[in-house]
């Protein structure tokens, strides 16, 4: 069972990661992502990229057992494209490409692992905020973002909820069981949410 998704978990910390401003850490996981996506042909450049971000997390001293806990769910999706990859391309190919993303996700693990929800929204605010002379909605733009990183951690705890529910009653696992309360219980959560913003003027 998931207990912990990106985004929902921050750790504490004084590093050079920690203070820098969630601006500047964007920018450079953007470009990050970029030179990962664009340099390496190699097995070997892609695990220079990795042992990168490594680094950085021992520098930020970020637990070994939660960066491996941000990582893992995404693990199935890498292997299965790699094996994908291996298959059109070669095993060569495979590992430039499978080591390279899994380095793309640690980088964006790492910035969410080091910087809290609150500073990377009021980040994006501020960024947003230039646009909003040329029409552009930035609070409603500003407010769905910062709704969709927040419901993220409310559906985990439900799926949770309805896992627990199944094994208190001693019934096996379904996936009709699963999604069908799951999926009420996140429709009724919506309309809670928008009856609440209606409310308040929000969507006005």
């Amino acid at each position: 069972m998931i207990r912990e998704l990106p985004l929902g978990v921050y750790v504490p910390g004084d590093s050079f990661l920690h203070r820098a401003h969630p601006s500047l850490k964007f920018v450079l996981l953007v470009a990050f992502i970029l030179w990962v996506t664009i340099w390496p042909t190699l097995p070997w450049q892609s695990m220079a990229a990795l042992t990168l971000i490594m680094a950085l997390y021992a520098f930020a001293r970020i637990p070994v057992g939660v960066a491996w806990r941000q990582l893992v769910p995404l693990l199935p999706f890498l292997a299965f494209l790699s094996a994908f990859i291996w298959w059109q391309n070669g095993l060569t190919a495979a590992l430039t490409t499978g080591i390279g993303l899994t380095a793309t996700i640690a980088a964006a693990n790492l910035l969410t692992l080091t910087t809290t929800v609150e500073a990377l929204l009021d980040a994006l605010d501020q960024s947003l905020q230039p646009l909003a002379r040329l029409g552009v909605p930035v609070e409603l733009i500003s407010l769905t973002i910062a709704l969709t990183i927040r419901l993220i951690p409310l559906m985990l705890a439900t799926a949770n909820d309805v896992l627990d529910a199944r094994r208190a009653r001693g019934a096996g696992f379904s996936f009709a069981a699963f999604g069908v309360p799951l999926v009420i219980r996140a429709v009724r959560r919506a309309r809670q949410i928008g009856e609440a913003l209606m409310a308040r003027g929000a969507v006005d």
